[in-house]
């Protein structure tokens, strides 16, 4: 998944949105395929990921980064996985992800994506009293501040936020980051496949980095176009 969210906050800073107005996809446009192409070329081109990383599947890129294997990652909150990798907190530190200046420019400078995990409640549940007061417990100030303490991420909160615990450098960073340059994903009934699609396509594309193979723009929007074809028909 990680592959998915630095590829849509790269189509960001190129213009792209990835869906028009009437929530139809756009994977092919001129900004997703430049966005995805530079994410890809950090491998192909740059040479600054290692070709086996294309192989990894179960974040093995923190574990690399904990053990000193390579020097940084991009990546959302991280804090509990370094901790449970044997890390100290004085021996890593966070940075918002630099945006590019002059073209494709810095018109929006969205680094990062907003995202979380969403509750619900069906109208015909058998104890609709029963899962709202659960929800208002689950979004109350207590409940976020010690679920996202326990995660090291960012209670949507902001009562919760004024916690120490979302005051340590790593999680202040996270939050001022949210709060101002971050967008939210595709707000598309298709999200889900989306991130499926696209992030199939970004996936073989690091396996032709990875083998050697050319990455082209045409490559790219190839994959793309394949992508595309796959999502439902509105």
């Amino acid at each position: 998944m990680n592959n998915i969210h630095q590829a849509f906050a790269l189509g960001k800073q190129h213009g792209a949105d990835f869906f028009d107005g009437a929530g139809r996809p756009t994977f092919t446009s001129d900004g997703a395929v430049a966005a995805v192409k530079q994410y890809v070329d950090f491998m192909a081109k740059d040479k600054i990921i290692a070709p086996g990383n294309a192989e990894y599947a179960q974040n093995q890129s923190l574990r690399d980064f904990a053990q000193g294997k390579t020097a940084m990652v991009l990546w959302q909150a991280a804090a509990t996985t370094f901790e449970a990798q044997g890390m100290k907190p004085d021996e890593w530190g966070v940075v918002p992800v630099p945006v590019a200046s002059g073209k494709p420019g810095a018109g929006e400078r969205v680094n990062s994506m907003v995202a979380g995990i969403n509750l619900a409640v069906f109208k015909n549940t058998d104890n609709l009293d029963g899962a709202r007061k659960f929800v208002k417990y689950m979004t109350g100030d207590a409940a976020q501040a010690r679920l996202n303490k326990a995660y090291g991420s960012i209670p949507p909160v902001k009562a919760a936020q004024k916690d120490a615990a979302f005051d340590r450098p790593d999680t202040a960073v996270l939050r001022d980051t949210l709060l101002k340059s971050a967008a939210p994903l595709p707000q598309v009934p298709n999200e889900s496949q989306f991130e499926t699609s696209v992030g199939t396509a970004v996936k073989k594309l690091f396996a032709d980095a990875a083998a050697g193979r050319p990455v082209t723009t045409e490559s790219v929007k190839a994959e793309l176009s394949k992508a595309q074809q796959q999502m439902p028909k509105s």
